[in-house]
């Protein structure tokens, strides 16, 4: 199988986020979510900001990633918290205004959802972390169409590709890229020994359920 550039990048982000313990797997010992669910992954890519190296070949990715499959937006919008640093570097990486999208309006002042400039029928480029079922990143859309934006489509770094996540996205009319996946993980955790053979079947059995999984 030939590997493409972007193939071959979402492997190298791979190897980041396990190397620096942004994204640990344990089936053996799973994490309790917010939500209840235990999982056998945890997520924390605000870990990659505190690594130049990787904080700068993440911000490159991204970058290719918009000029490839959108073009060059009139606004970069970061999704509150994750996506606002990432969205930050690649607006100034790319010369561009820059937004972000609060989780929910402020209760007080001007109860701003969207803080910064943004005017009608300006295109933008959204900016997340990371992926779980969609729902946060879908109101942050909402937001920026509500303020009469073309939102052109979302990056993200992560994506668990939960069949969830790929509804609501496809009900938003809202195209999404991730640098990375779920699949390309378990590949490059298998590949440098993270995890086992044996732990492959788990992780794949808690993607296609993870509110029902047991380890």
């Amino acid at each position: 199988m030939t590997m493409t550039p972007f193939d071959d990048a979402a492997h190298k982000v791979a190897e980041f986020l396990l190397q620096i313990k942004a994204i640990k797997l344990q089936p053996e010992q799973p994490f309790t979510w917010a939500s209840g669910w235990k999982s056998p992954i945890y997520c924390d890519n605000r870990k990659t900001l505190s690594y130049p190296q990787i904080r700068t070949f993440i911000r490159q990715q991204y970058v290719n990633v918009i000029n490839e499959k959108f073009g060059k937006p009139d606004v970069i919008a970061g999704v509150a918290t994750g996506g606002i640093a990432q969205g930050a570097l690649i607006a100034q990486d790319m010369g561009l205004p820059f937004v972000y999208v609060r989780s929910e309006a402020k209760k007080h002042g001007l109860t701003n959802m969207v803080e910064g400039v943004v005017e009608k029928d300006q295109s933008v480029v959204v900016i997340e972390d990371l992926i779980s079922t969609g729902g946060s990143s879908i109101k942050a859309v909402d937001a920026l169409r509500e303020q009469g934006c073309n939102v052109k489509g979302m990056v993200a770094i992560f994506t668990y590709g939960f069949e969830e996540a790929t509804e609501n996205m496809k009900k938003a009319n809202c195209s999404l890229f991730t640098l990375c996946d779920y699949n390309t993980l378990i590949e490059v955790a298998l590949k440098h020994n993270y995890i086992t053979e044996n732990d492959v079947e788990s992780l794949k059995e808690w993607r296609k359920s993870p509110s029902t999984w047991k380890q």
